[in-house]
């Protein structure tokens, strides 16, 4: 079975984190055994995404959601950065400003969605919206239980225009993200990521569980799937992401445009201008 049906959620099906295994590594037996592949798929990646470029009919928005310490950062260090910049962003959301929370929850969101050609990738996304506001209690019930349906619309739209939408939720245990917050504590470069707040949220664990359970349940369609991918093993969280965004891509029959100049005209004018006969 491919990557892309493996780890796809289904458009109906109702999510339980509990039974979805975060250390799953399939075949393999560990980072080396994987690396050549992982390398593989990176390097597809960059010809995918020139055809992609340079086709400029459609584009591609890779959202990335996770817990703390799930590896969102961490993907896009070590695999999606094989994609060439001049076509690819990567847009972090954060806690809204002043003038954001000023508009409906959409506006920030849309503003950054790529234009045809390009790729862009969210480090977190609009369903921020639907996950730490209802964890957190900041707004009413009412509100974000209504935003699911207008996440699905957006997104509609979004697919209606050409974009290609790929969601991935990485799946860690609360034991893998003590060993991660632990092992930043002990890396000197890493010591600036921890903040007492972190530990602070792993209070939280169950209700974003919960909301997490939620929103891939009512938000994984056919235009716009969400992926849990098993991200204990970081290893494999790369692989399994670079196999479904290479697969995918692979399905679109992507093609480089056509020549718009007289290219046996060009041979005769220039080339043949360069190098007479008998030259």
């Amino acid at each position: 079975m491919s990557y892309l049906e493996r780890f796809r959620v289904r458009p109906g099906a109702r999510v339980q984190l509990a039974a979805i295994d975060p250390s799953f590594k399939d075949r393999h037996e560990g980072q080396d055994a994987a690396a050549a592949e992982i390398d593989e798929c990176r390097k597809r990646l960059v010809d995918l995404q020139e055809m992609l470029y340079v086709e400029r009919r459609r584009s591609l928005l890779i959202c990335l959601q996770g817990l703390d310490t799930a590896g969102k950062d961490g993907t896009i260090k070590h695999l999606l950065s094989a994609m060439n910049p001049q076509g690819c962003t990567v847009v972090p959301f954060r806690q809204p400003t002043a003038q954001e929370e000023a508009h409906d929850f959409l506006w920030r969101v849309h503003r950054a969605t790529p234009a045809r050609g390009e790729v862009t990738i969210f480090n977190r996304s609009h369903y921020e919206d639907v996950l730490v506001v209802r964890v957190h209690d900041l707004v009413p019930k009412s509100s974000w239980s209504r935003r699911f349906d207008r996440i699905n619309a957006f997104e509609q739209g979004l697919a209606d225009q050409g974009t290609q939408i790929l969601k991935f939720f990485l799946h860690i245990s609360s034991e893998e993200q003590l060993a991660r917050f632990k092992a930043r504590l002990e890396d000197p470069t890493k010591q600036w990521k921890i903040s007492e707040s972190d530990y602070e949220e792993r209070k939280y664990w169950d209700e974003y569980v919960t909301a997490y359970e939620e929103a891939l349940s009512r938000c994984s369609t056919e235009h716009a799937p969400w992926f849990i991918i098993p991200a204990n093993h970081k290893w494999f969280r790369n692989l399994a992401i670079g196999r479904i965004l290479v697969e995918h891509l692979e399905g679109l029959k992507l093609t480089y445009p056509k020549p718009t100049v007289d290219l046996e005209h060009i041979r005769r004018e220039y080339h043949a201008a360069k190098h007479p006969a008998g030259a």
